[in-house]
């Protein structure tokens, strides 16, 4: 049988740290409000597009594989925060690495659209159709942030990583997974003017609204994530306790506490990144699972489980054996172009064209971030 190996692995985190006390000074709170609820104490805003730091991500993960852009079959991007629709945003990430052997793809779960494209990426390397992918997960969700609305201001930013995957005879890669979707409750959460949908419904395209329905949005993230995990771990005739490392979907503190404490797993071995970096969605899991890499917490062959909540209500936990090899083979010298602006700045600088301009303003600053990502 045909596994798909992880081989390599980069993160690409905007160097702008929007902190609790930032968040204050034109929102109804303070530290000890966000941090109790949510655990979270900063989270990362980006000067540049989505595309330019999952092209960052790309190239260091990449290089960790020893691998050329020409050696990649297919990138998956995913991603519900896309710089653009037509063309797709994995085409702009092919062309500023130079994969030009590969094909391109996005992908749009929410918050799990890594881990779904996780899942793809491996079916496809699975069936021969590709040896060789690329699988994104990215977030620029500041622009499209309801800032006036604390209930969700406080919990997003954005970031990016991607995980190279190689066809391997040996059993490592994702051994199994489970997808679901409470489709029914998908109305909780939305965010109205991501869409065209809109433009007839008192929202006009470029602005937004969220509805975020807090609390039913926790039991329904609980459960999902607590039922997938169970449920892959018994398909793969696994038990909680011969899991090395948990690396979840990072929406909540409390959430994944609940997680942890359903499926069997002490929180000791669940690997956090959302106290530095909030709820990145789809780029959550990728990201720690790259921190968890370089802070030694996934060891030859580690046991992990992944699991995940988003829009949709999409829900999902994958089982993964890792490899033999936890260090990169190589490193890239990609970078950011640096940021002249602090994070607290920059997202004044959206407030402000938000209120000025309604729709209009907001989608010239898109176009901004668009442009940026897609020259070539």
């Amino acid at each position: 049988m045909t596994y798909a190996a992880i081989t390599g692995w980069g993160k690409c985190m905007p160097p702008a740290v929007l902190t609790n006390a930032d968040l204050a000074t034109f929102l109804d709170t303070d530290d000890e409000w966000i941090v109790s609820r949510t655990g979270m104490r900063e989270r990362r805003v980006s000067h540049v597009s989505a595309i330019e730091m999952a092209t960052v991500a790309s190239q260091r993960a990449l290089a960790c594989a020893g691998l050329k852009a020409d050696d990649i079959d297919l990138i998956v991007y995913g991603s519900c925060s896309n710089d653009e629709q037509v063309p797709n945003c994995a085409s702009g990430v092919q062309v500023l690495i130079g994969a030009t052997n590969a094909a391109s793809m996005d992908l749009n779960t929410a918050c799990t659209s890594f881990l779904y494209g996780l899942s793809t990426a491996t079916a496809m390397i699975r069936t021969g159709s590709v040896r060789t992918a690329i699988v994104i997960g990215v977030e620029l969700i500041t622009p499209y942030m309801d800032w006036t609305n604390r209930n969700v201001a406080v919990l997003f930013g954005d970031g990016a990583a991607a995980v190279v995957l190689q066809a391997s005879d040996r059993k490592e890669g994702l051994l199994g997974e489970q997808l679901g979707c409470y489709a029914d409750a998908r109305q909780i959460l939305r965010v109205r003017g991501m869409g065209c949908s809109y433009a007839n419904r008192g929202v006009q395209y470029g602005d937004t609204l969220w509805d975020f329905d807090g609390q039913e949005i926790f039991k329904r993230a609980v459960k999902g994530m607590a039922q997938a995990s169970e449920k892959v771990l018994a398909k793969c005739g696994v038990t909680p306790d011969q899991i090395d490392l948990v690396v979840p979907h990072q929406a909540n503190l409390r959430i994944i506490e609940a997680v942890a404490r359903h499926a069997h797993i002490p929180m000791e071995k669940v690997f956090l990144t959302v106290q530095r970096y909030g709820n990145m969605s789809a780029a959550t899991v990728p990201v720690a699972l790259v921190e968890a890499l370089e802070e030694g917490r996934v060891k030859p062959g580690s046991l992990l489980l992944m699991p995940g909540f988003g829009g949709g209500l999409t829900l999902c936990s994958h089982l993964v054996r890792w490899g033999d090899r936890v260090t990169p083979l190589a490193t890239s010298d990609a970078e950011l172009p640096p940021c002249p602006r602090s994070a607290l700045e920059l997202v004044n600088e959206i407030r402000a064209a938000k209120t000025a301009g309604g729709a209009s303003e907001a989608a010239l600053m898109n176009t901004r971030f668009v442009e940026a990502g897609t020259r070539a």
